[in-house]
């Protein structure tokens, strides 16, 4: 079903607003604009206006579901650099990377399982390494994913020295919902990052930060966030009637 053309045209504008906000937050933070990372995430959103966003002139786009990305991700240029954000079936690991050889970012490794599952469909695919980051659980919820702060290093050292197919990149974490800790949920990820850094012998600027959605983005990006991952605020409110099942 396609989009309105003035709802897309509001996408484009909401699109151009938060590349400011954006640039503000990293001026703050006394950093690049250009060290941040723009994932439009445009969960239960319609092809036309994911087409829109495009050809504006982004080319960074996240999904959810895997039932929505391998069915968006063959109508749409083959220069997207595509993120899948959450929670994977272990068994739909080589359905979601056959369906999208441009997925560039697995935004959720949180067990050794998925990891294995994941390296393995990489190699049987013969594509390359796919960019990982381990979801961590900051908030404590357990309505979230992720593991604990204290399994962080365990857990990328698993993947850099068990999954030769998987390219550990940073790490990941959602706060609290009504941002009430996010700012602790943040700090926690950025103490992770230097534990994981120091275990591991890589430089900060190696390993990435994913944190900060609509809600919260600037205070992410203030925080150290190169990774930014943003859908109501560009897209519009979601429609779930429909939800896709992973």
């Amino acid at each position: 079903m396609a989009a309105p053309a003035a709802v897309e045209g509001v996408a484009v504008t909401a699109l151009r607003s938060v590349f400011l906000r954006v640039r503000q937050a990293a001026e703050r933070a006394g950093t690049q604009t250009e060290r941040v990372r723009v994932v439009a995430v445009s969960k239960t959103k319609p092809v036309s206006l994911i087409r829109q966003v495009y050809d504006a002139g982004h080319r960074c786009f996240g999904e959810n579901y895997v039932q929505e990305i391998v069915e968006k991700a063959p109508q749409l240029p083959e220069d997207i650099e595509w993120h899948f954000i959450g929670h994977l079936q272990s068994n739909k690991a080589k359905t979601l990377l056959g369906g999208v050889p441009n997925l560039a970012f697995f935004h959720g490794v949180d067990n050794e399982k998925i990891a294995n599952h994941l390296d393995r469909a990489v190699s049987g695919l013969g594509r390359n390494p796919l960019k990982i980051f381990v979801q961590v659980n900051t908030s404590g919820e357990a309505s979230k994913s992720g593991i604990d702060p204290s399994d962080c290093v365990h857990l990328a050292e698993y993947v850099k020295s068990h999954c030769p197919n998987l390219l550990f990149s940073g790490l990941m974490t959602i706060g609290m919902r009504d941002y009430t800790s996010t700012p602790e949920n943040f700090k926690t990820l950025s103490n992770c990052r230097l534990e994981v850094c120091k275990a591991l012998g890589m430089a900060e600027d190696e390993c990435e930060l994913s944190m900060g959605m609509s809600g919260d983005f600037e205070q992410a990006i203030e925080m150290g966030s190169t990774n930014v991952r943003i859908g109501s605020t560009i897209f519009g409110p979601r429609e779930y009637a429909k939800k896709p099942q992973n």
